[in-house]
């Protein structure tokens, strides 16, 4: 177990294992960036052409490993890129921290004399560091990898009762950050409905999130109640679905945030089933829903004076004689008839059934998160997620809180005409679940969506590109789960809560 902690004190006469710097490009070539002072100072002249012999440039993310040879108090000096003095940001700071996360091994102690002279830049080097140390060894035969029992974040800002709390606040976001990653990075068959309902319940306990009430409906209660869309989904599987509600009610809380998230633990594309190809990753078709259930039990662990009712439908989407057929009509959860067109597109299914059942909550605002539609990584790519609804105000607020987290989020309409479709491309039911033309998948999805809200305010998120990294890492995003959006609905949740 790695403790985080801070102290004030220069890099230079910092006694551990390794000591982390940054570097910039100024006007005068490479120096050291904010904190780093004191290994400017100790190696004087020396350090800009050892830089050069390196052939190290400061690129944001480059990282070098010198030894000091008794320059510093320390053996080891980790030096990480920042790029240009100018356009240093706090993502710049916690990228660079998830860099030389990455980079120290075999370190029984670290101190990280990254910029950190306010709260929010505590907050970035933290943010940063945790999550670029994460792995996934659950399934690993070997020994984990060695971690370092102690880092320390330097800063002159130590002794701050908001730097203290930013530090605080980023260690429980990054472990509910982590601990959606894990459940994504878990394999399908490890991870039935039943099974993520049991992990869920586990993470209640283990995190001591004694305030958050926790009820599990299992696949008889809810085709008796009529939730027709996660039994229209889940009726193709073996493992039965399941709707999981964690309830988080504080006291004096003035708003009232409903969270929605999508928990297909396998998507094989049913009866439309996908290429083999398209199948390799579909374990982290529940992103969603591991994400809204990490992120209220941080807002639980946070106190955040603002109350939380979240939904997880969970259901498997397999290919069988019992699977729902393209044709079929579902009856949802309130009463309105879907007329099936393409079973690959399940998941807008279990969720409108959870924010109809999510509405009868009464909540000031819903926010849903799914990884949705192909179409929002084709017009956004893997790093941007897609944001969409009907409150213009939320749209931004959801935005705003992602880029203070180092969350990316774009806002995409829903026009009118996406509306008339989904009502118009079906005779036979109230409803048309799948666009019968190519394009706009992603704004016809959440004008599917928008059926289910009704009057209350609404945001949809759809993850489906940053959700899951199958390429190597990147500042502080390891391969497999993200975590995407754990950090943005806290960050959300903290906003609303101070209105």
């Amino acid at each position: 177990m790695t403790t985080y902690s801070l102290r004030k004190g220069a890099a230079d006469k910092t006694k551990c294992d390794v000591v982390v710097a940054g570097v910039v490009k100024g006007k005068k070539g490479l120096e050291m960036a904010t904190g780093g002072e004191g290994v400017a100072s100790a190696y004087g002249r020396k350090l800009q052409p050892l830089l050069s012999t390196l052939g190290f440039d400061g690129k944001p993310g480059e990282v070098a490993k010198i030894p000091t040879n008794g320059t510093l108090k320390s053996p080891l000096l980790l030096l990480v890129g920042l790029g240009d003095s100018a356009k240093v940001t706090h993502e710049t700071v916690r990228r660079a921290a998830g860099a030389a996360a990455r980079a120290v091994s075999n370190a029984a102690s670290v101190a990280l004399a990254l910029p950190a002279e306010d709260a929010d830049h505590v907050r970035a080097v933290a943010d940063g560091y945790l999550l670029g140390a994460y792995a996934f060894t659950a399934f690993k035969s070997g020994p984990a990898p060695d971690t370092a029992g102690e880092v320390v974040i330097l800063s002159d800002a130590a002794r701050q009762k908001e730097a203290a709390a930013a530090l605080e606040t980023a260690k429980v976001v990054a472990a509910a950050t982590m601990l959606t990653r894990d459940w994504v990075n878990t394999p399908p068959g490890d991870f039935t409905p039943e099974k993520f309902a049991a992990a869920v319940t586990a993470a209640r306990k283990d995190r001591k999130s004694a305030k958050v009430t926790l009820k599990v409906t299992d696949e008889k209660t809810l085709e008796a109640e009529g939730y027709g869309g996660i039994i229209g989904v889940g009726r193709g599987s073996a493992n039965p679905p399941r709707l999981v509600q964690l309830t988080y009610k504080p006291r004096g809380a003035k708003v009232h945030l409903a969270l929605v998230g999508k928990g297909i633990t396998y998507d094989s594309g049913g009866l439309s089933i996908k290429p083999a190809a398209s199948m390799t990753t579909m374990k982290c078709d529940m992103a969603g829903a591991a994400s809204v259930v990490a992120a209220t039990l941080a807002i639980a662990e946070l106190g955040l004076p603002i109350a939380v009712t979240t939904y997880a439908p969970m259901a498997e989407n397999m290919v069988s004689g019992s699977a729902t057929r393209p044709g079929d009509v579902l009856t949802m959860y309130g009463g309105k008839t879907v007329e099936v067109l393409n079973t690959d597109a399940e998941g807008r299914l279990v969720l409108a059934d959870a924010i109809v059942r999510a509405r009868e909550d009464k909540p000031d605002l819903i926010v849903d998160v799914a990884t949705l539609t192909g179409a929002c990584v084709v017009a956004l790519g893997d790093r941007v997620a897609g944001v969409l609804g009907n409150d213009d105000e939320l749209i931004a607020s959801v935005k705003d809180a992602g880029s203070r987290v180092g969350e990316a989020f774009w806002p995409l309409p829903i026009p009118d005409e996406m509306g008339e479709k989904v009502k118009s491309n079906t005779k036979i039911a109230d409803l048309a679940q799948h666009n019968s033309e190519r394009w706009g998948g992603t704004l016809y999805a959440a004008a599917f969506l928008r059926e289910f809200v009704g009057e209350t305010k609404w945001a949809h998120l759809d993850i489906a590109g940053p959700a899951f990294n199958d390429k190597g890492a990147y500042g502080y995003v390891t391969p497999g789960g993200t975590g995407m959006s754990v950090a943005t609905l806290v960050e959300l949740a903290d906003t609303l809560s101070r209105r």
